[in-house]
């Protein structure tokens, strides 16, 4: 009787480089799909503060207008929150409002107008929004309170 050996027919497991290479970019899409809807959120959330930026510098403005009987000039500006403003009106009775002006999310400082063009309450306090230009479309300011 011949003896002949040979090795059973089993499959190998595993995968293949191109099924390899699919589900990596699979992977990459879905990836790259979440980072781009995360981005929006991010966007969102940066107006959602410069907002409450704005409503703090605001709170600061009127109470400033308590203490002296009127808001600083444009001139003078916010710093007149966080400094006795040198020039004219100079208050008599000043205090600081806020410990720091602060700065708004896109990195840039924040305006002060007065009196307002967009915001008919005496004053616009704006953050020049995402492009860092003031005066267009995309500033977020106090009239959107």
């Amino acid at each position: 009787m011949k003896h002949t050996h040979t090795q059973p027919c089993h499959p190998t497991s595993g995968f293949t480089l191109v099924e390899m290479i699919l589900v990596l970019a699979i992977v990459a899409l879905l990836v790259g799909a979440a980072i781009v809807n995360f981005g929006g959120v991010l966007e969102g959330g940066k107006k959602t503060t410069a907002k409450g930026n704005i409503s703090s510098i605001t709170s600061a403005l009127r109470a400033y207008e308590v203490d002296n009987m009127f808001l600083p000039t444009t001139e003078q500006g916010l710093s007149a929150l966080v400094e006795k403003p040198a020039s004219r009106p100079v208050p008599q009775s000043w205090s600081p409002k806020l410990k720091k002006l602060p700065i708004d999310p896109w990195g840039n400082a924040y305006h002060y107008r007065r009196p307002g063009v967009k915001d008919k309450t005496g004053f616009d306090v704006y953050s020049s929004g995402p492009d860092g230009i003031a005066d267009n479309a995309d500033d977020v300011g106090s009239w959107d309170q």
